[in-house]
């Protein structure tokens, strides 16, 4: 057997803030900028477009809701322009490109998903997961994904999956990826999560925390895990400072996200990209993971699928089915299916 082996991509960068169309453009130019280096896949952060909702944290939501609408404005569909003319680059680059967004709908004007496509190198969608359960604040922005998206992709770099910041810290869902043969995960963060007031607690350490997480996952999986966070930037900081001067302590006492490269030992194999905006580069070869293997696999011959039953239920979750003389019927989108692991 022939592994593959690849340069990545891990997109440490800021979106233009708020600004979809603007940040569509400067993810384009990225992809085509990875792609002159060599890579073949890009990751970029968790809701890149156009924006991660850190404001949520920082104020009462009754002072937030100008900032909700804009957010809700600049969302945009999985079978939109937007997403269309990064597939389009992807396909021009012959890239794979995992894209976090703050998706839309139309059956709602005001519901919002944390949403990842992973879009394939012909400039098809692989792909396509809404965050399972928002975290903390979060909730004030984002409805509950499912699991429709709690898929492993096979494509001619490996076995490609990926889970949404928390989501990292789910067993269930990280196993659920696992069991389908996972080789590289995609890990995507926020560029700052505050947490408490600095002034009074000890903020969250996403620094710590992603490399916590990151290291499980790979060295649980013998695998390669790709972590991008997002970057904050002056024009978005001084935006929400004028808002809430309040809010300029509390983002510089918060602990930025980092990007990073780990590999199946659970350790990193890149450098640690923090202070700085940019692209972080890294090797991966798979053929590394298959001797791991021999000391713990818990997709084989390291469990007991005779004790335990893990059952994942596929089905896209919609708020109306229409019954018709021919059965049921979902017009958005199909139901998916129901994955189960057992003996």
């Amino acid at each position: 057997m022939t592994y593959p082996a690849f340069k990545a991509a891990l997109a440490h960068v800021s979106p233009v803030f708020l600004n979809k169309d603007a940040t569509v453009e400067k993810a384009c130019s990225l992809i085509r900028e990875a792609a002159r280096h060599g890579a073949q896949m890009i990751v970029f952060p968790e809701t890149y477009i156009p924006a991660f909702p850190v404001w949520c944290a920082l104020q009462a939501p009754i002072h937030n809701h100008d900032l909700f609408c804009e957010l809700a404005a600049n969302s945009i569909k999985v079978d939109g322009p937007e997403l269309a003319q990064i597939a389009e680059t992807a396909r021009e680059c012959e890239m794979f490109v995992s894209m976090g967004f703050n998706e839309g709908t139309t059956v709602s004007d005001g519901c919002i998903w944390n949403a990842n496509a992973l879009i394939g190198d012909d400039g098809n969608i692989l792909c396509h997961h809404r965050k399972i359960v928002p975290t903390f604040y979060e909730k004030l922005i984002w409805s509950p994904g499912d699991g429709a998206g709690l898929e492993v992709c096979a494509t001619r770099l490996g076995r490609l999956g990926m889970l949404i910041c928390g989501e990292n810290t789910n067993p269930l869902a990280r196993f659920t990826l696992l069991a389908q043969g996972e080789q590289v995960h995609m890990s995507t963060y926020p560029p700052v999560w505050p947490s408490h007031d600095p002034a009074v607690h000890e903020n969250y350490d996403l620094k710590n925390a992603i490399l916590i997480r990151a290291g499980a996952h790979s060295f649980e999986g013998k695998l390669f895990n790709l972590v991008a966070a997002g970057y904050l930037d002056q024009s978005a900081f001084d935006l929400l400072k004028q808002r809430d001067p309040d809010s300029a302590r509390i983002l510089e006492g918060s602990p930025r996200g980092i990007s990073v490269a780990i590999g199946p030992n659970g350790t990193p194999i890149s450098e640690i990209m923090q202070a700085d905006e940019g692209l972080l580069y890294a090797d991966i070869d798979l053929s590394r993971c298959v001797e791991p293997k021999q000391l713990h696999d818990l997709a084989g011959g390291y469990n007991r699928f005779d004790i335990f039953q893990l059952t994942v239920d596929r089905r896209a979750q919609r708020p109306i089915r229409f019954q018709t003389e021919h059965g049921s019927q979902d017009d958005e989108t199909s139901e998916g299916d129901t994955l189960t692991f057992r003996s």
